[in-house]
């Protein structure tokens, strides 16, 4: 029987996830991934109407990257709020 800290529908979703191939299993997280940056960027163009498409990028960077990182990376963006 399964783990009783997890509920029956999670059960199934690890069920589902181990009859996957490795490239299925990348291929949803590479989904995931694409879909959480456009969540992240709906969320961008809500608080910062004003903001173009390469502003828009550079804010989910900043959500994404650890600061140093992104300001390296981007110094011409450091003042883009997310």
């Amino acid at each position: 029987m399964g783990d009783p800290n997890i509920s029956e529908m999670e059960q199934k979703q690890i069920e589902i996830f181990r009859g996957m191939s490795p490239e299925e299993r990348l291929k949803m997280a590479i989904q995931l991934c694409h879909m959480s940056r456009n969540l992240l960027a709906e969320g961008v163009r809500k608080r910062h109407p004003e903001y173009n498409e390469q502003q828009i990028k550079s804010a989910v960077f900043k959500l994404l990257l650890p600061d140093p990182l992104f300001q390296s990376a981007y110094p011409e963006a450091k003042e883009i709020l997310p």
